[in-house]
């Protein structure tokens, strides 16, 4: 063999490993936008990622998540939302219905699997529930939606009420709420909030207005403003309902809703199925199966309230 062609072939040989290398696909990347704070929602991200795990997708061995906050500032969202297309991303995720429809805005072309309290088809996020359309799809909570029936179950604990409050965030609507303690024969007061500095003034107005009980509204802002929230409403002796089981963790009294966990792991799920190749606007949103009634039976107690046997039986959870 003549020298030259020798050193052609090693040398050729010498770039195997490079061109092989070169050849190997790229990590995806899922664009994780959230409306509140990474703290206010570990659970949530636990739940995610072990949906993706579930269908073959560990962060950091096949796949990478670039996180996005908007720490309740909702005017973030947007310009977050197209940092993230711009990285870009393989998938979008928006977390709440600020967040999903910040990601539906920024694209048309990138996949976004999103979670709403809100009906998703009347705020916009997609044309129908069993065929989406578009590049958007996701998982349906129904919080807003459950409102009548967490009134129900605070008029079970508490027969004697006569008038329910409502605490909510301003961008939300208290009509669906209304109407349920309008049909159960109560009065009601609803007070919007605009910002966390906002409830003092709104449970002080409660009282006033001799509320017995309150509804506190479902949102990623008063979730993130849970705990004095929760505070609030010991200090006014007001017995509240949740959206959902942390705020009883954390010392509320009681929490109706579908299961937030269980929403985010379908979520992670579908944005699996998206990365393995099926198309968003062909995958229905989940809708809800799974409901927890959660009760703390020591804020119960704090409040003078006991809690009806048959209700601490059909609990999911109970709190001493």
């Amino acid at each position: 063999m003549r020298r030259r062609s020798f050193i052609t072939l090693l040398g050729g040989a010498a770039a195997w490993p490079l061109a092989a290398g070169a050849q190997q696909p790229a990590m995806p990347v899922i664009g994780f936008l959230g409306t509140t704070s990474m703290a206010a929602n570990a659970p949530s991200v636990a739940a995610f990622r072990q949906g993706l795990k579930e269908n073959g997708y560990v962060e950091g061995q096949n796949v990478t998540i670039e996180f996005r906050w908007g720490e309740a500032q909702l005017d973030r969202l947007q310009g977050l939302a197209a940092d993230l297309v711009g990285r870009p991303v393989a998938v979008m995720f928006g977390g709440g219905p600020p967040a999903a429809l910040a990601a539906k805005a920024a694209t048309t072309k990138i996949p976004v699997v999103f979670t709403s309290g809100d009906d998703p088809v009347k705020i916009g996020l997609v044309s129908s529930l069993s065929r989406p359309g578009a590049n958007v799809t996701g998982i349906s909570i129904l919080f807003r939606e459950l409102e009548a029936k967490r009134l129900e179950l605070l008029r079970e604990l508490i027969p004697t009420a006569r008038a329910v409050g409502m605490v909510f965030d301003h961008i939300a609507s208290s009509e669906e709420a209304e109407t349920a303690a309008r049909r159960l024969g109560l009065g009601f007061h609803a007070v919007p909030v605009a910002t966390e500095d906002q409830l003092d003034a709104a449970f002080s107005s409660l009282a006033d207005h001799r509320s017995d009980m309150v509804l506190v509204g479902s949102s990623p802002r008063m979730f993130l403003w849970r705990l004095r929230i929760i505070r609030l409403a010991a200090l006014t002796s007001l017995p509240a309902i949740y959206e959902q089981g942390l705020y009883v963790t954390d010392g509320g009294l009681i929490s109706y809703g579908a299961s937030v966990a269980d929403a985010y792991r379908q979520a992670g799920a579908y944005v699996a199925r998206i990365l393995k190749g099926e198309k968003p606007g062909d995958l229905p949103v989940v809708q809800p199966t799974k409901f927890e009634l959660v009760i703390n039976l020591k804020t119960a107690k704090a409040l003078g309230l006991t809690v009806p046997l048959i209700m601490q039986m059909t609990a999911d959870e109970l709190i001493e």
